[in-house]
């Protein structure tokens, strides 16, 4: 009974049990993680579900790693053979290898990361989870002005990484700039609109001018970039006959867009109602 026992070190039996073990380990070590991770109250529920989703890529990583050392010598017999079919499989497989490579890109820039807001091709949304072959986010529209999320969900694949331009909208962790246009007629009192505009701008951006400004000093020392004015500003824009548009350009913190551009724009109108846009005079 004992004679074929030192046969086992190197057949298909071992490296199945070996495999097993392994992946038992992986399971229970990610499981650990993850219950560690929910249980640190001092990190936000952001942070946790990163980590989460991180620790179980990694873990995917170290069981292929680990399928690869256990099954090498076997595979070694079969280099040939796996040659032509490494070669028919790439091409059957060829939108999953890319979706993997999308991954590795994504994960090698560092383009996102969870809860960022991002735009691929006609789709915008913020990032609920990603892994090795497709990007999950939820969406925010309608159209590229919005700021609400509809409550559907895109999956993406992970292979538009290499086709299609990717926009990070919170790429500055703390604040941005935020581009916000109001259409005008061409008899209206446009120089009434841009002053109150501005005027609004500054109102509601008062609590945010100091911060804007350090950290956007810290920009400029980190990337060696002049850094551009952080106060409010109103710029004119003839896209067509007969109409103007006011571009308003303020800082605002990353999370606080949609609610500070709501602000503004309530208090602009409310001003101008004062005195409608044709033939208003400024105080």
């Amino acid at each position: 009974m004992t004679a074929w026992l030192p046969s086992l070190d190197s057949s298909l039996f071992v490296d199945g049990v070996k495999s097993l073990t392994l992946l038992l380990g992986v399971l229970v070590l990610r499981a650990l993680l993850v219950r560690w991770v929910s249980s640190q109250k001092g990190l936000t529920v952001e942070e946790r579900r990163r980590w989460i989703i991180n620790i179980r890529n990694g873990m995917v990583f170290v069981f292929a790693a680990g399928l690869v050392s256990i099954w090498a010598h076997e595979l070694q017999a079969f280099a040939v053979s796996l040659i032509a079919l490494a070669a028919a499989l790439v091409l059957a497989t060829k939108e999953l290898i890319l979706c993997m490579s999308g991954a590795a890109l994504r994960a090698g820039a560092r383009f996102f990361s969870i809860g960022d807001r991002i735009q691929i091709s006609n789709h915008r949304g913020i990032v609920l989870d990603h892994d090795l072959f497709a990007t999950t986010l939820l969406e925010i529209g309608p159209g590229q002005s919005s700021h609400l999320t509809t409550g559907r969900v895109v999956v993406l694949p992970n292979s538009l990484f290499f086709t299609t331009p990717l926009v990070n909208e919170t790429f500055s962790k703390d604040y941005v700039f935020h581009v916000t246009v109001v259409p005008l007629a061409a008899e209206d009192d446009w120089r009434r609109a841009e002053r109150v505009l501005l005027e609004a701008a500054q109102t509601e951006c008062a609590d945010y001018i100091q911060g804007a400004a350090q950290y956007l000093h810290d920009l400029e020392e980190r990337n060696l970039l002049e850094a551009p004015n952080p106060e409010p500003k109103v710029t004119l824009q003839l896209d067509q006959p007969g109409r103007i548009n006011l571009v308003l350009r303020f800082p605002v913190p990353v999370r606080g867009r949609a609610r500070t551009e709501q602000a503004i724009l309530r208090r602009y109108l409310t001003a101008m109602s004062d005195g409608r846009f044709k033939g208003a005079t400024g105080s």
